[in-house]
């Protein structure tokens, strides 16, 4: 078989197993557990379908915007660890702080600043420009998946 990435915009409410077996007019089978928790999932196809909380969390981002939007509460969750690194990469007394920061999926982004004249360093100042640059870059990143997850990757509306 083949490896394909999915990403897809859904509708989704927790609900237990139990719980979406009775939706369905559906027996609960005797080898399943009703109380495991999960999510009713409906696509824009109007597919629903249940997942299991563990698998959903690992397949979808919850997004707080409205109307197919992102937030600022959306770029501010990705963020799992901030690292922060003031060095001196040459003899002239320069400084440059740089920031790494670990996104909820492990993916890093990592920036820079620097400043002409040494005396004039200011880490907290050389961290608020990395984290504006790099919050820039969240914002791409999550505009891409929810393009994605609107229009596939075919470029057509589900």
């Amino acid at each position: 078989m083949k490896k394909f990435i999915g990403v897809k915009l859904v509708d989704a409410k927790p609900m237990t197993r139990g719980e979406y077996n009775i939706f369905r007019g559906w027996e609960l089978p005797s080898d399943e557990n009703g109380d495991d928790p999960g999510f009713l999932v409906k696509y824009s196809s109007d597919y629903i379908t249940w997942c299991p909380t563990k698998e959903f969390n690992k397949q979808n981002l919850h997004i707080a915007g409205e109307n197919n939007t992102i937030t600022q509460a959306d770029v501010n969750a990705m963020t799992e660890k901030v690292h922060l690194q003031t060095i001196k990469p040459n003899s002239r007394d320069s400084l440059v702080t740089v920031v790494t920061v670990t996104l909820k999926n492990g993916f890093t982004l990592t920036e820079a600043s620097s400043c002409v004249d040494p005396a004039n360093y200011d880490e907290s100042i050389g961290f608020d420009v990395c984290m504006e640059k790099i919050n820039n870059k969240i914002w791409f990143l999550l505009g891409f998946l929810l393009q994605s997850g609107i229009y596939g990757f075919s470029g057509e509306r589900y």
